[in-house]
């Protein structure tokens, strides 16, 4: 039977990524929505987007833009940059791309360029990479940056009470817009988690794969949760974002 998986942040871990395929014993019938960040932390920034690109041909995937994929395109469109991203893993990325042909780059732009910044699916599954801020729903968001960089959803997901149920005055109206909402952007690490988390009805899948976390899959329907190895094990001679 097909599954669906919601993958979490890769910041350039391609080895982590190829092994956690690996686990999840892939087949082609199986599809994998990824929730951004592919690049900037580790040295196989550009490979993995080539890696995706290629995967892309064999199953069906959905890729979120995330706030790193975002900058990355921006610098490989027009050189724009920042020290900021420079200093939060952008220096692996300009350095990935060092021996890439023009060709290239501009299959990588176009893998940028067809991003979404969202993907809701036919059970009413939001799938983003940090969040949207408009009580309406995503579709009314005003500024789109809000997908990938906003982190008020998951706080808001982190300090509601647990005996606070849908349909509950207070029950925060963005939440009940979706069945469930699966994200990544904020690593769970920072309240001393290393799998996925639940809270309320939002999934956070980024285990910190950028710093000393592994990369994250969750099957969707049965909630199987699958990890790589600790993304910086694979490459001991790098700092990656830390």
């Amino acid at each position: 039977m097909p599954r669906t998986f919601a993958i979490g942040d890769l910041h350039g871990g391609l080895k982590a990524l190829i092994q956690l395929l690996e686990r999840i014993d892939l087949s082609p019938e199986d599809q994998l929505i990824f929730l951004g960040d592919y690049v900037d932390g580790w040295s196989d920034s550009a490979n993995t987007v080539t890696y995706l690109i290629e995967l892309s041909k064999q199953n069906s995937c959905v890729f979120v833009r995330g706030n790193h994929d975002d900058l990355a395109h921006k610098w490989l469109e027009d050189g724009e940059m920042n020290e900021k991203w420079l200093q939060h893993g952008g220096q692996s990325s300009l350095d990935a791309y060092r021996n890439f042909t023009e060709e290239d780059k501009n299959l990588h732009k176009k893998f940028f360029k067809e991003m979404v910044n969202y993907y809701h699916d036919r059970d009413d599954r939001l799938f983003v990479h940090a969040g949207f801020t408009n009580l309406h729903g995503p579709e009314f968001e005003y500024y789109e940056t809000g997908f990938y960089w906003d982190r008020t959803l998951w706080e808001m997901a982190l300090s509601i009470r647990e005996d606070l149920k849908p349909g509950d005055d207070l029950y925060p109206k963005r939440l009940q817009h979706f069945n469930e909402i699966y994200i990544g952007h904020t690593p769970v690490t920072r309240i001393g988690e290393t799998t996925p988390v639940n809270k309320a009805n939002i999934w956070n899948v980024d285990t910190g794969a950028a710093f000393k976390g592994p990369i994250s899959a969750i099957e969707v329907s049965s909630k199987e949760i699958f990890q790589s190895d600790p993304v910086h094990t694979f490459y001991p001679d790098e700092q990656g974002r830390n």
